[in-house]
């Protein structure tokens, strides 16, 4: 079932051609490794092991939401049932952790590899709770542009966090430098979850058609700042909607009109690379080449990567 979801191997345990794209959190790793003065192959367990856990959320994620088929195949809950999905999730967790430990068959100092396992764990700890959150949302009506934004600094925030910490540990960068690092790697995954919600509403070619969360009523920042800020008459119109039981896809179709007419795709992509901003203005001391290294990597977040 890991395989399979890997995209290693079909139903069947037949091998598949192809690699998965290297995700945005193992590249910040291994971009954060190489921009504080390490050897970015001394990062590779950081970022096999963020990829591990963020493949775990994946998992959960999907039973959580119902959704059978979010990529190219269907779901693992879908073909072997939730209770094996729920297997197979915290799996991938615990795989997550034992690869931060071969830190140490990289020469990282046992206290490194120690402070990287606990930055994993808390950013665990914290982007469950970010999920609890982001689900007590889908009954709520109004939500805060700044209770959604700390809703993603612990979904999304925290893993990228403990990606970048990470990296910067494994280069054995002081730990002011660790910390900024932790710092910008928060800011530059909160601007790449804000980037996924945009892609649900509109898609990665503006016309709509992705796997979307917004059946669940799901609340993403275009649709909480439009909430937030927008007159009467279209306050009226989107609460129109959301307040039925059960949404069709005719109402997304209206709802994302909606949203489009009020600006919400501008605004929240403007949100997405002022966060990237803040967090390279967390870095101090790095060498042009790291930071234009990192400040390619999120501009690459701010515009969707995955």
């Amino acid at each position: 079932m890991l395989r399979y979801h890997l995209g290693w191997v079909d139903q069947q345990g037949q091998p598949q051609s192809g690699t998965a794209p290297l995700s945005f959190q193992s590249a910040l790793a291994l971009a954060s490794c190489d921009a504080s003065g390490g050897d970015f192959r001394k990062a590779l367990p950081v970022a096999a092991s963020v990829d591990l856990i963020y493949n775990f959320t994946l998992v959960h994620g999907d039973v959580q939401a119902g959704r059978t088929e979010p990529g190219d195949r269907p779901s693992i809950w879908w073909v072997w049932g939730p209770a094996q999905a729920i297997n197979a999730g915290d799996g991938l967790h615990a795989l997550g952790r034992t690869t931060m430990m071969r830190l140490a068959q990289n020469e990282v100092p046992a206290d490194r590899v120690l402070r990287a396992l606990r930055s994993l764990d808390l950013a665990c700890l914290s982007l469950c709770e970010g999920q609890y959150i982001d689900l007590q949302f889908q009954d709520q009506m109004l939500v805060s542009t700044a209770d959604y934004l700390d809703m993603i600094g612990r979904k999304a925030g925290a893993l990228a966090s403990c990606a970048a910490e990470s990296g910067a540990l494994a280069a054995g960068a002081a730990d002011g430098v660790c910390g900024n690092f932790a710092l910008m790697g928060r800011n530059m995954g909160m601007a790449w979850q804000i980037a996924r919600d945009i892609d649900d509403l509109w898609g990665e070619h503006g016309d709509g058609m992705t796997p979307s969360n917004v059946l669940n009523k799901k609340k993403s920042l275009p649709l909480v700042q439009t909430l937030e800020t927008a007159g009467v008459s279209i306050k009226r119109e989107l609460g129109a909607i959301y307040m039925k039981r059960v949404l069709e896809p005719a109402d997304i179709a209206k709802m994302i009109d909606i949203l489009a007419s009020a600006g919400a795709r501008e605004t929240s992509q403007a949100k997405a690379r002022e966060l990237v901003d803040q967090a390279l203005a967390a870095l101090e001391g790095v060498s042009p080449q790291g930071m234009d290294a990192l400040a390619g990597l999120g501009r690459w977040a701010a515009e969707g990567g995955r």
